[in-house]
């Protein structure tokens, strides 16, 4: 089974033109067209934390929105959502929260196509290294607790700028961090703020960041990709 992967920090649909354009984002997963999605800052901020990205217009594309949210006109959990293609079996999904000053969360999902169950975790993580250390470590607690494991994929925004030290090291030799390249900004991406984090039961096939005219307009970051199998 092989399946792509994808992170995309959408910036609340706002382009780095300064213009809200929800459907701009929506054209961009289209050229991305990866089989999990998860999407940060989704949700506005305030308020009902209302989608940015239209119901009506997720129901046009290939994918299906995770349910994990708690209010009624969201999609995510403190922004934080995962769109799945059509076909792809959603067996559970959930929000989790995380230790932090400031409100942040992630969400989790268990999957299962072509026979196989595997979770992916959708993140955006604290600009404190100390925050981040304690928040990969409760989504890791999250997925040890979880039954019956399975195969995991984490993404999201880290926030983490380096690729072996810092809070990157919560994870252990039986996990593989995946930093494709500098995704923000994304006019002239030098930081690989966006990241995936994948079991061992993972073969990468490919990764890399999506670069388009689109996605260079679209959102502050651009979209981070891994084509994965597991065997």
């Amino acid at each position: 089974m092989e399946l792509t992967f994808a992170s995309y920090n959408i910036h609340k649909a706002m382009g780095v033109d300064r213009k809200r354009d929800p459907l701009r984002i929506i054209a961009v997963l289209r050229e991305i067209d990866a089989d999990i999605i998860a999407l940060q800052e989704a949700d506005l901020r305030f308020g009902a934390r209302t989608s940015v990205l239209p119901r009506a217009a997720l129901q046009d594309t290939d994918w299906r929105v995770v349910h994990v949210a708690k209010r009624p006109q969201s999609i995510g959990w403190h922004g934080n959502a995962l769109l799945v293609r059509r076909g792809i079996d959603i067996v559970h999904g959930e929000p989790l929260d995380l230790p932090t000053l400031e409100p942040r969360g992630a969400v989790c999902a268990e999957l299962a196509c072509d026979g196989k169950r595997f979770r992916v975790a959708g993140m955006h993580l604290d600009l404190s290294g100390l925050r981040r250390r304690e928040q990969f470590h409760a989504v890791l607690k999250h997925l040890e607790d979880a039954r019956p494991r399975c195969p995991e994929v984490l993404m999201g925004d880290f926030n983490q700028w380096q690729s072996q030290r810092g809070a990157i090291r919560a994870f252990g030799e039986e996990w593989r961090v995946l930093a494709p390249g500098p995704s923000f900004p994304s006019r002239r991406p030098v930081a690989r703020l966006d990241r995936m984090v994948v079991s061992a039961s993972w073969e990468v096939v490919s990764q890399d960041v999506h670069q388009s005219a689109l996605s260079h307009v679209a959102s502050d970051h651009l979209p981070i990709c891994a084509r994965l199998r597991l065997p």
